[in-house]
């Protein structure tokens, strides 16, 4: 029940006029983000830290 609630409330915000405004704004935020840090480089550190913890959570780093 409480899990619908939410979900139905979540809904809600984004239909209202506030949510039809800020899901635009964050999408948009969020890209230019991603842009930045790929001009950046880095997607590199990222990758590598990726893959330093796959190989530690199987125990070979």
């Amino acid at each position: 029940m409480l899990i619908y609630f939410v979900s139905e409330r979540r809904v809600s915000i984004i239909k209202s006029k506030i949510g039809k405004i800020i899901v635009p704004c964050m999408l948009v935020t969020s890209l230019m983000f991603i842009i930045i840090g790929a001009n950046r480089g880095e997607v590199d550190t990222v990758f590598t830290k990726a893959i330093r913890l796959c190989l530690e959570c199987v125990g070979i780093g």
